[in-house]
């Protein structure tokens, strides 16, 4: 295996983000001197235009075109903010920055402190009859999909909470050739781009769909066991999926191929996360270590427990940094240059005295950390344990160093997945009466929901006042 410590870049990935950087700069400021230029051509017009150059057009021009295309989207977007102002160039210019710096890394917005969630505003979508086991949020807010251990998929109309479609499962005894889960469904992704939802399951199989219409596009085969997490890197169609089986599997959804299997984890990989890099981490449970894969560089990094403890579920929080929530109820925040921990919070979740089960009352004994997630490039968090009854949310320090806790919401029964809406205006968590995993306990007064709990910003309230 390689080393630990491997180079960020090659030389040519260096040569290749300079070039892609100075483009943008330089298309940026072609557009703002071309702002009060008349055209004639219409978008179809300059579509094709755009296609028949493109055939014929050099590596840097072909960069150029791209810049100038993302620059325009982004100029539309300061007019849909704006309600049709005047264009803020300050705005634009300060959106390619922080672009920059997600690319780089190290981009960091603090608003921990400057939120607050409203509990008496969630809303309870209901439609699954068994546990919750993966909630997933399209880029542009408008849509929800939640996966069951009753083997179905639904979509749900985020800003209504109306069911808009229903991918049925089937029973693990039928033999089938249909198109749908055989048995239970524990995870989901969707493509930055809601071009494809990706789903997996007790069956073995990534199943992919049109997330528009819930039409089945593709089945992937190749895992010996159950996959237990999906996820897509972001603004790509590049897939990895996790599974019990000790392996991590990518794939390509343009052309709908597999690519390699990631080898490596010694116990079965309970979670898998990506950004935008070609990079990924992934949590192998009972082997206590979680796993930076370098794609490109055909390599890992591999960071160890600093207490023994194994790591159930992972989060990025940029390209640099990622929690993991481990099944003695602690968070720990790894650094890609260094093996243990740099922050390692205990009893994020405590113990509570008694459970209450359907006929006993018992004391229960684990207090595992469900679910974790990140709003990236942020220094906000979100978690949940196992028994504790609610989820909190945390404030990352600057350098990573420390995790403090600013909010608990109240939430009865197991929080098996939680997200942030893009926007971070939302927080959604997908709820059961059991742990997505196994039936270790059954809260029956706990309700299988998605449950959508608004995220205020207090720096708006005190705008609007």
């Amino acid at each position: 295996m390689p080393g630990f410590f491997l180079k960020d870049k090659s030389r040519k990935r260096k040569i290749q983000s300079k070039a892609a950087q100075s483009a943008k700069q330089k298309e940026q400021k072609a557009v703002i001197q071309s702002d009060d230029d008349d055209s004639d051509l219409s978008g179809d017009e300059e579509l094709e235009s755009n296609q028949s150059e493109s055939e014929d057009e050099t590596a840097q021009e072909k960069r150029l075109r791209i810049a100038k295309e993302y620059i325009t989207k982004l100029e539309q977007q300061e007019i849909d903010k704006q309600l049709d102002k005047d264009i803020d160039k300050d705005a634009i210019a300060h959106r390619l920055q922080q672009d920059v710096l997600e690319d780089a890394g190290r981009l960091q917005k603090f608003i921990a402190d400057k939120i607050t969630p409203d509990e008496t505003a969630i809303r309870i979508l209901r439609g699954h009859k068994l546990s919750i086991t993966c909630i997933v949020i399209s880029s542009d807010n408008k849509y929800i999909f939640s996966s069951s251990k009753d083997g179905s998929i639904i979509k749900w109309d985020f800003c209504t909470g109306k069911k808009l479609g229903r991918i049925c499962g089937a029973a693990k005894s039928v033999n089938s050739n249909k198109n749908h889960h055989t048995g239970q469904v524990l995870c989901l992704a969707l493509s930055t781009d809601s071009k494809y939802l990706a789903s997996g399951g007790h069956d073995k199989m990534v199943y992919i769909w049109n997330p528009l219409t819930l039409e089945h596009l593709h089945t992937f085969k190749g895992h010996r066991n159950i996959i237990s997490s999906l996820a897509f890197r972001l603004k790509s169609h590049q897939l990895f999926s996790a599974s019990n089986d000790k392996t991590i599997k990518v794939w390509s959804l343009d052309e709908m191929a597999y690519v390699e299997t990631l080898f490596g984890h010694e116990d079965a990989v309970l979670g898998i996360d990506s950004l935008y890099r070609d990079h990924a981490v992934s949590c192998g449970g009972r082997d206590r270590s979680v796993r930076q894969w370098k794609i490109p560089e055909e390599s890992q990094l591999v960071f160890q427990s600093s207490k023994g403890s194994s790591f159930d579920c992972v989060t990025m929080l940029n390209e640099e940094y990622f929690l993991t929530g481990g099944d003695d109820g602690s968070l720990s925040i790894f650094f890609i240059r260094k093996k243990k921990p740099i922050t390692l919070r205990t009893n994020a979740h405590k113990k509570p005295d008694v459970v209450t089960t359907d006929t006993t009352t018992t004391a229960c004994d684990e207090s595992w950390i469900t679910a974790v997630t990140s709003l990236p490039y942020t220094d906000l968090v979100a978690t949940a344990g196992s028994c504790d009854g609610c989820i909190k949310l945390w404030r990352c320090e600057k350098s990573f160093r420390s995790i403090m806790p600013v909010h608990s919401i109240k939430m009865t029964g197991f929080v098996n997945s939680l997200k942030f809406s893009s926007n971070g205006e939302y927080l959604i968590a997908g709820v059961g009466q059991e742990h997505r995993l196994g039936r270790w306990w059954k809260l029956r007064e706990a309700k299988n929901s998605v449950c959508i709990i608004p995220i205020i910003h207090n720096e708006e309230i005190a705008e609007k006042t």
